[in-house]
């Protein structure tokens, strides 16, 4: 666990998702604590978080219908 209320237990850091927004649509995201991604519904792709990092790149997410 953390000691910090705001991070997650795999160190992603809440408070990001105020600031980072799909790089394809410009729309915010959504968490998804359960597969450590970040949510682009317009956009169908989920942005990994590796190791607390969220990877905002498009050849690195994952198409929503996969």
């Amino acid at each position: 666990m953390t000691d910090r209320p705001e991070e997650t237990p795999h160190g992603f850091d809440r408070r990001m998702l105020e600031a980072l927004v799909c790089p394809e649509t410009q729309t915010t995201l959504s968490y998804d604590a359960a597969r450590q991604e970040l949510i682009s519904r317009p956009a169908g792709l989920a942005y990994p978080i590796r190791d607390g990092i969220p990877v905002m790149l498009r050849d690195e997410a994952r198409r929503l219908d996969d």
